[in-house]
């Protein structure tokens, strides 16, 4: 149980630092602006899908969760 402990301070620290960053606008210039990021305006209408940027958060996390399991 110690271990839960510890893993539950770090992810909240992690998105302490995470939403400070983007609360300053640090991580607003690259989020969601990657190349292949699909967006689309017509009109009134747009659709946007970050989907380079879900596949470099996914690999992130899953690296950093990686290390967790040892």
């Amino acid at each position: 149980m110690p271990e839960f402990g510890k893993f539950l301070v770090i992810l909240g620290a992690v998105i302490i630092v995470l939403g400070f960053l983007l609360w300053t606008g640090v991580g607003t210039a690259w989020l969601g602006r990657l190349p292949g990021d699909i967006r689309i305006e017509r009109g009134n209408s747009a659709f946007y899908f970050p989907i380079v940027t879900c596949i470099i958060i996914s690999i992130v996390l899953s690296l950093i969760f990686s290390l967790f399991r040892r």
